[in-house]
């Protein structure tokens, strides 16, 4: 009975993934507020029900209008959310509710990274020069927070954070001396080390990472991470094989050149096949060649033939497929059903960054406190 089960979910989750993608290619509609039924619905319900309605963004009602660069989604039911004016939000019944976990006194902070591990435990990054950038973790779902790091090189500014499993993760910094700087974790968050930047390559004259959707740094697997670059004659990403002790730089084709230009996010569904996005967050500017993709780990990036349209800042594998993927930004969100080769625009919300889990809890989050499910 035992394997049968096993059998059984396992054939609903395809179910769903084959309905999820096949009905995103269907020209894109705006979801009513009914497609929050969905929420409570089994993955094979939700395929039955794909096979006869559209997916989109489901709005939920946050309560509040911080924009929310971090995400964090945990499964369909679990999310959290951090952003500006030191906000940290969390849900447990697929949105329907949000409750306010922001930690005390936190309102003069900048939160543009989170990363959550289960329904209790997050940590949740700071950004900014100095002391700005810190790194705080709650284990009783934001209830009480400790701050476990607190920069204190005014030279250094950290963007990101992401973690390989619950107790290893990394956290980086702008260039300080040249280098990137990295942040090590081996105990969930509770204590941090700057790593020895003897394995960083050489940063470029304006080189730096965006803290827009907490995907400049990213990892998959025991001990690959990767991070991303802009600002600089040419947009790069650099990778990890060992836990961001030694790092390789590529070139990637999304342009560079200018403060406000590179690769904004990275989504690896294995260690080897990625999917790069970006551009000029200007919106007075045009975003030409704003994706690109890997098959080798990110020894090699090629343009996307028809990437999206306009500027985008996060980007997510659906879950069980080896070639779709949404990405979002400020004017949409985009889908890919060829692994990042070619793109078209499914819904024209504005959202910052993006997040899904093995069983299809896709959420987004961005400006004026929206927070979104993929449903019917």
């Amino acid at each position: 009975m035992r394997a049968l089960g096993k059998t059984r979910r396992l054939m609903s989750l395809v179910l769903c993934g084959a309905a999820v993608t096949a009905a995103l290619a269907a020209p894109a509609a705006h979801a009513t507020s009914a497609a929050a039924d969905t929420a409570s619905a089994t993955p094979a319900a939700q395929a039955t029900r794909g096979a006869h309605a559209t997916p989109g963004w489901v709005r939920t009602d946050t309560g509040t209008d911080a924009r929310f660069r971090g995400l964090a989604a945990v499964d369909r039911r679990t999310a959290w959310v951090a952003g500006s004016k030191g906000t940290v939000l969390r849900t447990t019944d697929g949105g329907r509710n949000w409750r306010t976990v922001s930690p005390p006194g936190a309102a003069g902070l900048e939160f543009r990274d989170i990363e959550a591990f289960d329904s209790r435990r997050a940590v949740v990054l700071a950004i900014g020069e100095g002391e700005a950038s810190r790194v705080l973790r709650t284990d009783d779902g934001g209830a009480t927070w400790t701050e476990s790091f607190r920069n204190t090189d005014a030279r250094a500014f950290y963007d990101c954070l992401t973690f390989f499993d619950s107790r290893h993760g990394l956290a980086m910094s702008d260039p300080v001396d040249g280098k990137f700087r990295i942040l090590s974790t081996a105990d969930g968050g509770r204590n941090w080390k700057v790593l020895p930047n003897a394995g960083m390559p050489a940063a470029q004259t304006g080189e730096a990472g965006f803290a827009a959707s907490g995907q400049c740094l990213v990892s998959s697997g025991p001990k690959d991470v990767w991070l991303t670059t802009g600002g600089a004659a040419t947009a790069r990403v650099l990778h990890s094989k060992d836990r961001g002790l030694t790092w390789t730089a590529t070139p990637s084709t999304i342009p560079a050149g200018d403060p406000a230009r590179g690769v904004f996010g990275v989504a690896f569904r294995d260690r080897t096949h990625g999917i790069a996005v970006g551009g000029d967050y200007r919106a007075d500017q045009s975003s030409p060649n704003a994706s690109a993709v890997t098959a080798d780990g990110g020894r090699g990036w090629r343009q996307s033939a028809t990437p999206p349209a306009a500027y985008r800042s996060g980007v997510a594998w659906l879950p069980h497929s080896r070639s779709a993927a949404l990405a979002v930004g400020p004017t949409g969100t985009d889908l890919t059903r060829d692994g990042g080769r070619t793109w078209r625009t499914v819904d024209t919300g504005s959202y910052d960054t993006v997040d899904c889990t093995s069983d299809f809890g896709c959420w987004a989050a961005g400006e004026q406190g929206r927070v979104a499910r993929l449903g019917f």
